[in-house]
């Protein structure tokens, strides 16, 4: 039976009864998103709409790495990442082809954007304009965390303390003029893919956003503060352990709570709720077995969601192959099939909270929130997150090292990777369509229309407006104004990369991987023997250079192997992120590497090996054997080796200790090194 009542303010509120106990009407559910964005920007804009027409809510737009870093389409680092990760945008053309056709007054758009945050909400802003919308009305979010890139995901570009000011020029200028609009997502996601335990995600989320809200409080009057501190929003990561992901996320809501209000005084409770958006693991989804990967995000989702009171506001789920290559359409539906079915279909969203008062999950909670208040102290101690990030970085790295041990050890199962690992062969991994491939001409039409737009704007008017933003950089003034006038007059993302980086300067992150060896150590003794055998007939450290090319950030894999290497004895080169073939080869030469091992995640492992191959032949390098670890097709591996790499590494490769003993046995075979 329904009774429909009259709300004092004239809207209609629905009773059901059951059995005498009234319950009211249904919960809206939360945003439904896709994280999509790949080859062209036509290409994306096709598929967003599909994926609009299929249900999902709202957009959530994937860049590809030139895009993320402040470089063009046809920059030197851009070769092979072009389109790959993400969707390519240039310029204003690109922004306008992406949302043809989405009216985006209407639409609430989450951009997964950092460095570039303050151009690529300019080009929104500026296409926006063009569609007639009212600017004030526009909803979504752009994540605009430069911290984390130092401590995860790499694709900051200038140093902390000016990156840090365009965060807050950001949230300042949406302020004032996009009302409606997230200027900052606090992302702890890339947190816990670097290996963060819930306590640490929790501390240095938090710290994140006192740096930015202490900041903040310079560029708005004290009476908008409040509002401010309203519309920073976090973006999240759930992991397989979900009744600890479900009390993380409790313990964020209070923690926010507590510091919104002590520390900055807040006194109207809807300014101080954590309003947060999700993408659930990947870090946990398994190239060996896939298919599992199906379960593994459906409860990972319940942690996020099982909660009112820490209920997610937007999910966006993977798709069950994204350990293997790009998902195609069919994945993306699959996933956002799983969030219709549990909003629409069960009875969740007809009730409170379910875990109020349960002792277990209070307690749990309580002890998250400690840990969670002495790493809070510590970074405080030290000077705030900024101050703080070599120390993160550095615990990340320690707290993804232990991750791994125990997985290597079995103490932490991984079905079908360490344990079950029987399998029937499985139908969805079955011919040539498994997995989306990015169109080859791609990157080569996306170069010419770039090149095609530059050779037909006004060069003058684009000039004038990079040098007002330049002295906008220059002089404090918020650079938001002068990003929307280069945006409208058709300057390009690496024009105004280009123009801050020679303003703020360039930035080269913490590693988090020290030259002393660590104390986890034991099991190592047959390796550490092994190296020092090898090392003895060379006559000198067996030398192992860890190398990142392109413009690839995830920098957790070459972290561990690194570190790995150093505890088994090897003398280690690792200096980062975003390296040239021709840099590496460079300090292949000049350290006297006897191993070259690359890590490459974004699928641009074919081009960049095959400059880097040639590079070590030409250098009279052919001898030094080349390692390779990334997201690699079968057919992919077999074209590298074919090259001449010695070894291929992908994510079902989880044994370190067997990869370690790998690199000695190449090394003991080739030819001896002078």
């Amino acid at each position: 039976m329904i009774l429909r009542l009259r709300h004092p303010f004239g809207k209609n509120v629905a009773l059901r009864l059951h059995g005498g106990t009234a319950m009211t009407q249904k919960e809206k559910p939360w945003l439904f998103r896709t994280y999509a964005g790949h080859s062209t920007a036509a290409a994306s804009n096709e598929l967003y709409r599909t994926n609009l027409s299929k249900g999902q809510t709202g957009l959530s737009v994937a860049f590809d790495l030139p895009t993320q870093t402040g470089y063009d389409s046809d920059h030197e680092l851009s070769r092979g990442e072009v389109g790959k990760v993400g969707v390519p945008v240039c310029h204003i053309g690109d922004m306008r082809a992406l949302f043809d056709q989405i009216p985006l007054e209407q639409m609430n758009t989450s951009m997964t954007i950092n460095a570039t945050a303050p151009w690529l909400l300019s080009l929104y802003i500026a296409v926006a304009e063009e569609q007639g919308a009212d600017v004030s009305k526009l909803q979504g979010t752009v994540q605009n965390d430069i911290i984390k890139e130092y401590l995860s995901r790499g694709t900051y570009i200038c140093p902390p303390r000016p990156s840090l000011r365009m965060i807050t020029d950001v949230a300042a200028y949406t302020r004032e003029h996009l009302p409606k609009w997230n200027p900052m997502n606090v992302c702890s996601y890339h947190l816990q893919e670097a290996g963060a335990t819930p306590e640490q995600e929790l501390a240095f989320a938090l710290a994140t956003a006192q740096a930015v809200l202490d900041d903040l409080q310079g560029k708005v009057a004290p009476e908008d503060f409040p509002d401010m501190v309203g519309r920073i929003s976090f973006f999240v990561n759930a992991g397989i352990r979900f009744v600890t992901e479900m009390c993380k996320m409790r313990a964020f809501v209070d923690l926010w709570d507590e510091i919104c209000l002590e520390r900055y005084g807040v006194q109207d409770a809807k300014y101080r709720r954590f309003r947060y958006g999700v993408q659930v693991n990947s870090l946990g989804l398994t190239e060996p077995q896939p298919e599992n990967n199906v379960y593994r995000i459906l409860l990972e989702m319940l942690a996020v969601t099982l909660s009112k009171k820490a209920r997610a506001r937007a999910v966006q789920l993977p798709a069950w192959n994204e350990a293997l290559g790009l998902p195609r359409p069919w994945d993306q539906q699959w996933s956002l099939r799983m969030q219709q079915i549990l909003a629409y279909e069960t009875d969740l969203l007809e009730y409170g909270d379910l875990f109020d008062g349960n002792p277990a999950i209070d307690a749990k909670v309580a002890a998250l929130k400690d840990g969670a208040r002495a790493e809070l102290a510590q970074i405080d101690a030290m000077g705030g997150a900024i101050e703080a990030i070599d120390y993160m970085k550095s615990r990340l790295v320690e707290a993804n090292a232990d991750r791994i041990a125990r997985i290597e050890a079995g103490e932490t199962v991984v079905v079908g990777v360490n344990r079950f690992t029987t399998t029937e062969p499985s139908p969805l991994t079955a011919g040539n369509g498994a997995i989306m491939v990015v169109d080859k001409a791609a990157e080569a039409d996306q170069i010419a229309r770039l090149q095609a737009w530059r050779a037909s704007r006004d060069e003058a008017a684009v000039q004038a407006a990079l040098a007002r933003l330049r002295a906008d950089a220059q002089s404090g003034a918020n650079v938001m104004p002068a990003s929307i006038a280069a945006a409208k007059a058709g300057a390009t993302t690496g024009e105004w990369g280009e123009t801050v980086r020679s303003v703020f300067g360039l930035y080269r992150g913490p590693t988090g991987v020290s030259r002393a060896v660590s104390n986890r150590t034991e099991g190592l003794e047959p390796i550490r023997e092994a190296v020092d055998a090898v090392s003895s007939r060379l006559g000198r450290r067996l030398k192992f250079l860890v190398g990142k090319p392109g413009l690839d950030g995830h920098s957790n894999g070459a972290e561990q192997i690194a570190a790995r290497a150093r505890d088994c004895g090897m003398d280690i080169t690792y200096e980062g992120i975003r390296l040239t073939p021709a840099e590496i080869v460079a300090a292949a030469e000049a350290e006297g590497a006897h191993v070259v091992g690359l890590s490459i995640l974004s699928g641009s492992h074919l081009p960049l090996i095959e400059d880097l191959m040639g590079r070590m032949k030409a250098a009279g390098l052919s001898d030094v054997p080349v390692v390779v670890g990334g997201i690699i097709p079968e057919e992919d591996a077999e074209r590298l080796r074919a090259m001449g790499v010695a070894a291929v590494y992908t994510p079902k490769d989880f044994e370190l200790n067997r990869i370690m003993m790998d690199i000695v046995a190449l090394v003991d075979k080739a030819p001896l090194a002078a």
